[in-house]
């Protein structure tokens, strides 16, 4: 395979069947191939031993395979493969008996916002900031069909591609892109999913307007995000860093979440769920050996992030697009 675009044409060619005014995007694949690790992650996706699983779980987990599907020698080879592919952030995943604990305990937020979700049987899906795709198995497993993930960041796309060998052909897709990327919005989705990216936008209300767009009338719309703490009545802006990472331009308070989303359309919106991100939830693990939350907090107060500001505290946003 001498480029990106053959490695995942099975992956994306039926995206741009499905939704014609996309294939333009197309081409701008092949900038991943741009990337200094590409050829790793390339050889990497070709070490991946052949292997059928004998069965899947998306429901209560994220397992696919049974330990007896593989030789021990084809799992330590598959382990090899897929740790090239370090960091893995979004998880947990059980491949054929192989474990892979991820950064986050995603599995723990998706089980606090599946019981507020309208049904997703017969839905096609929009999942903003995906990720590796997590989410995706999750939902067609509520009976979605369809789930379209963007994110711009390279290395998920191919922890997805590897994945996918396995649970192949399902209708679980992951595009290397930025919602700005995005053509123009033409109602095409039933629910759209954006979860812990809108603090990473310059310009939030630019991205619930975007949302607004891409949802069809009477779709749903579920954003998680950083919040302040309540006690709080302005957003909080940091100076430089917030928990170590550069690109958090604003955290805003859950008044000026509503304020957002009701700017751009939403209405029957509610928050659903407020969460303390605990040292459970997100960690350092033996598949994404960078620093996690721990290193991001204050050492004498838990409460406080390294720099100062508030512990990471994220709440759940549904809202609907009238019809």
């Amino acid at each position: 395979m001498n480029n990106i675009n053959e490695l995942a044409h099975s992956q994306w060619q039926p995206v741009l069947e499905q939704i014609p005014h996309w294939s333009s995007l197309d081409s701008s694949f092949e900038l991943l191939e741009k990337h200094g690790d590409f050829p790793d992650w390339q050889a990497a996706l070709t070490q991946l031993p052949e292997a059928e699983p004998s069965s899947y779980n998306f429901k209560t987990n994220s397992r696919f395979g049974s330990t007896t599907d593989l030789s021990a020698d084809a799992l330590n080879q598959l382990e090899t493969a897929l740790m090239k592919l370090h960091p893995w952030r979004k998880g947990p995943f059980t491949a054929f008996g192989l474990h892979i604990d991820t950064e986050w305990r995603s599995d723990w937020k998706w089980d606090r916002v599946l019981p507020h979700l309208s049904s997703l049987r017969g839905k096609t899906i929009l999942d903003v900031g995906c990720g590796n795709g997590y989410y995706g198995w999750r939902m067609l497993a509520q009976g979605a069909r369809t789930v379209i993930g963007i994110d711009p960041t390279a290395i998920f796309l191919m922890q997805h591609l590897a994945l996918s060998k396995y649970c192949a052909p399902r209708p679980n897709y992951v595009l290397p892109l930025r919602l700005e990327a995005l053509p123009p919005g033409r109602e095409e989705f039933d629910n759209v999913f954006s979860m812990g990216v809108i603090y990473h936008s310059r310009d939030p209300q630019s991205h619930t307007d975007k949302l607004y767009t891409h949802l069809r009338s009477g779709g749903e719309l579920i954003l998680e995000t950083l919040v302040t703490p309540d006690t709080w009545t302005e957003a909080l802006i940091p100076n430089n860093r917030y928990a170590r990472m550069r690109n958090v331009w604003q955290i805003p308070t859950q008044e000026l979440v509503l304020k957002w989303l009701k700017s751009s359309g939403f209405s029957k919106i509610r928050v659903v769920d407020v969460s303390t991100t605990s040292l459970s939830e997100q960690r350092s693990t033996q598949w994404m050996t960078f620093e996690s939350l721990a290193a991001c907090l204050d050492p004498k107060n838990s409460k406080l992030t390294i720099e100062g500001h508030p512990a990471p505290i994220r709440a759940v946003f549904i809202a609907s697009k009238a019809n």
